[in-house]
């Protein structure tokens, strides 16, 4: 029974994001936002990870998980209600600011929760329900779309769909198994609020280097996590929530993997596969412009889940395992805020700027676009191959 609820916290948790987040740019392509007010809307999920790691403070010190994992998702859902309210920018750019400040801290604190009543190992056939609820958002685009004959992706509808499933969240959230906060009783500083004690488990050099890669590793990530849907609208995709999802249905393939993979080869293999994979996807996106063979998208859409179930998911496993249990909360939030936090505000604005660059009245070069994410990508996975060494390999399992 713990089992199914935990499942179906994180097929909640993930739909209600996915509804709205993977039509985003497309809808803000519609609205004719300056590239400037895109990057800052977009960020809007990045800069809601800087609560990551208080929230985690919250969880790991004072309030039981659940009941703070409730009331985020009750502000979500109100906030998302009213962004669905406007098209002007500034006030888009605060709702969706105040919604995603209650809702990144979710991702760490749902996994925390897992891993509370869990071994961590176990933790990616949890998760998958997360990829699970991803791909279920879908649809709401086909409903909209196919039945009732309205316009879907590109709208304001999917904010009003998010809300309606925060809602339910709530309650559901409010049926999980207690999670009292591991460190209760120990006092708080802003060095806790902000996860700068996980900064003292840098002095591990391969930590460190984890650390550091993490952050680097969204850049060339953006581009996909935050732009394509604005690709996929300029090549006149139809059901642009439905294609994306194909990489978040083969990701739950991909995430039952993880703990066979990190059995077998350890976690460093595992995250230097997760990177292999980030070079194959910009590199058929690449591919599939310069012959004009758009199957080839599909390689780098359906490769998704390689991607964020061996670095990221994996990176996770890392970060608890190499975490004292106290700090494990703040630990996952830490992580959150180099990662879609940090990581995506900067590659927001870098993917962002690359894209205007090469778009002009006759269109977008999306082949020099794509050149250059594949090109940052390669760069990437060789210095990590390089700089990350075997000594964490005495992690496979415990």
């Amino acid at each position: 029974m713990i089992r199914i609820k935990l499942s179906l916290m994180m097929l909640l948790q993930y739909m209600m994001y996915a509804v709205w987040w993977v039509p985003l740019a497309a809808y803000l392509t519609n609205l004719e936002v300056s590239s400037f007010e895109k990057s800052m809307i977009l960020s809007s999920m990045a800069i809601g990870c800087l609560g990551s790691p208080i929230i985690g403070m919250l969880a790991d010190r004072f309030f039981p998980g659940q009941k703070v994992l409730a009331s985020l998702n009750l502000l979500n859902a109100v906030m998302l209600l009213l962004a669905g309210t406007t098209n002007q920018p500034d006030l888009l750019f605060v709702f969706l600011l105040i919604a995603m400040l209650g809702y990144m801290p979710s991702w760490s604190l749902t996994s925390s929760i897992a891993m509370a009543h869990l071994p961590s190992e176990q933790f990616p056939k949890i998760r998958v329900f997360g990829s699970i609820g991803w791909v279920a958002s879908g649809l709401f685009s086909i409903i909209f779309i196919r039945f009732l004959d309205l316009d879907f992706d590109g709208t304001n509808i999917p904010f009003y769909c998010g809300a309606a499933v925060s809602i339910v969240a709530v309650f559901v959230n409010l049926t999980l198994p207690n999670t009292p906060p591991p460190a209760k009783g120990q006092k708080g500083s802003l060095i806790d609020a902000f996860g700068l004690r996980t900064i003292e488990l840098m002095k591990d050099r391969n930590f460190a280097i984890f650390i550091a890669f993490s952050f680097l590793s969204m850049i060339p990530f953006a581009m996909y996590y935050s732009f394509f849907s604005e690709f996929l609208l300029n090549i006149n995709t139809k059901y642009i929530s439905v294609t994306m999802n194909w990489g978040v249905l083969a990701e739950m393939g991909f995430l039952l993997l993880v703990p066979l993979a990190i059995k077998k080869l350890g976690l460093r293999k595992v995250m230097v596969l997760g990177l292999v994979a980030l070079v194959v996807r910009y590199l058929s996106f690449f591919a599939g412009g310069a012959i004009s063979q758009s199957w080839m998208y599909f390689i780098g859409i359906l490769i998704h889940g390689l991607i964020f179930g061996f670095f990221y998911v994996g990176g996770q496993i890392y970060i608890d395992k190499k975490s004292p249990a106290g700090l494990r909360s703040q630990a996952q939030g830490f992580i959150f805020l180099v990662t879609f936090g940090a990581g995506l505000l900067v590659g927001n604005f870098i993917c962002s700027e690359i894209i205007a660059y090469y778009k002009s009245d006759a269109g977008y070069d999306w082949n020099a676009i794509w050149g250059i994410t594949t090109l940052s990508s390669i760069v990437l996975l060789l210095a990590f191959m390089l700089l990350f060494k075997n000594n964490d390999e005495h992690l496979k399992s415990r």
